[in-house]
């Protein structure tokens, strides 16, 4: 660590003396030297822009200023709604996903679309250089003048541009390549990452600039580099789908300045993400005519009502050992739900392979598709279709009741936007009125649910 110097500074002009006297040489005034250490900046300050911080002061908490900051319009409905209404100034962004999900391009969309409102964005590429991002751009949309590609992996360059450059945005395209001269590891090791994405994160807020990082992630499913990386930023996203299919997830693992329960849902087409306003509609929309082990599930994500199909097929296990398989379900949970259907209302699958699918490639956790799972399962083992104007929202306890979900109503409106006819709620406590030509029928046990639906 660097040593400390003592000098002095007048507390009327702030001029600095290197000893002190009695008499300020710059305004003369008398007796206001005040003494104070100064510790010169370290190679790391320098190189991340530490030394350019501002020393904070202590004061009473009540008179920190609260105001509401002025968030980033990201100009993508979805994203907005994941980040709670937009970034804010100096908030640093990881987004992590499968390789082929889509990340660069959902940064390029939002790099083109910031870019439109006449902000300055810049686009730090490490994978990919100057002529590849303009090619995946032209199919995009316009491109303005205002956005910036700069295709470098070494971070003093890179902080030189932004001090250069000052933008509204910044992207890093990924975090992995970075690579600090002065630190020992290859890019993608842990130190250069730790390192690379402290300096950057130092500049964002340090100027207030938003900052946008992707990151890679492991064969296990989580973020490549160390875990401090992840308190680092101020909120983790991930993108999720199935490369198989269409649609993408985008959900917050972390966020300070807004909630983690929202999900932005987008479709891959050849032009781009295009944002799904619907998502009921278009995951429906998929359904043919009434077959055996399919229901209707109506579940929330956040504050966002949606109707899923739920597959079940239930089928002789052919080997010794039964199967189970759950596609964007808690395979935990089925087998919860198997044992409670066995123990609670007598129904042998012990000797069945159980196969459980959410249509469309989707990952939604929410209880309230408990009841849909069980309809859907009994439904295939007695090989009988469920009317296709059913659907059900429920939680099902391990005694075997139905327990009541949150925002009822909501869920209720949705399905009745969609033309359903019937739904299946629990019967323990009051709910809210249905709308207009929505039949609720209320069940309060497992058993209740094959004689209701069949």
């Amino acid at each position: 660590m660097a040593k400390a110097k003592k000098q002095f500074i007048c507390s009327e002009c702030g001029h600095a003396h290197p000893q002190w006297v009695g008499q300020c040489g710059q305004c003369k005034a008398w007796n206001t030297l005040e003494e104070e250490l100064v510790v010169p900046a370290t190679k790391r300050e320098k190189r991340s822009g530490m030394a350019e911080l501002q020393a904070p002061k202590v004061r009473p908490l009540h008179e920190v200023d609260v105001a509401e900051l002025p968030r980033l319009d990201m100009g993508e409905k979805e994203l907005n709604r994941v980040l709670g209404g937009g970034s804010v100034p100096g908030g640093v962004v990881l987004l992590g996903g499968e390789p082929g999900i889509g990340k660069s391009t959902l940064m390029l969309q939002v790099a083109l679309a910031v870019g439109a409102s006449g902000a300055k964005v810049l686009y730090i590429s490490g994978e990919e250089s100057a002529e590849q991002v303009r090619m995946r751009a032209n199919r995009l949309g316009a491109i303005a003048p205002s956005v910036l590609i700069y295709p470098q992996t070494q971070v003093p360059a890179v902080l030189d541009a932004l001090r250069r450059e000052k933008p509204a945005l910044v992207v890093v395209d990924s975090i992995q390549t970075l690579d600090l001269p002065d630190q020992d590891g290859v890019p993608g090791s842990v130190g250069q990452i730790r390192e690379s994405a402290a300096a950057l994160t130092t500049y964002a807020k340090v100027s207030g600039t938003p900052l946008f990082m992707v990151g890679h992630i492991t064969k296990e499913g989580s973020l490549a580099g160390p875990k401090v990386l992840e308190h680092m930023v101020d909120v983790v996203l991930q993108f999720e789908g199935d490369r198989h299919h269409s649609y993408r997830m985008l959900r917050a693992a972390k966020n300070r300045f807004g909630t983690t329960a929202e999900l932005g849902i987008y479709e891959m087409t050849g032009e781009g993400l295009a944002s799904v306003d619907h998502p009921s509609e278009v995951l429906l929309g998929e359904r043919g005519s009434a077959e055996s082990g399919s229901a209707v599930a109506v579940s929330l994500q956040g504050v966002r009502p949606m109707l899923v199909e739920t597959q079940a097929l239930v089928s002789t296990a052919v080997y010794g050992t039964p199967q189970r398989s759950g596609t964007g379900f808690d395979l935990r949970r089925l087998n919860m739900l198997l044992a409670v259907l066995e123990k609670r209302c007598e129904f042998k699958l012990g000797q069945f392979d159980v196969f459980l699918n959410l249509a469309g490639g989707l990952k939604i956790q929410d209880p309230a598709n408990d009841l849909a799972v069980v309809a859907a399962i009994l439904s295939s083992k007695l090989n009988v279709p469920l009317d296709n104007r059913t659907c059900f929202a429920g939680e099902v306890g391990l005694s075997g009741e139905i327990r009541p979900v949150p925002r009822l109503e909501q869920r209720m409106m949705e399905a009745a936007r969609l033309g359903m006819e019937r739904m299946l709620v629990s019967g323990h406590g009051s709910h809210p009125k249905a709308p207009k030509g929505l039949t609720v029928v209320p069940v309060k046990r497992v058993a209740e649910v094959h004689r209701v639906i069949f």
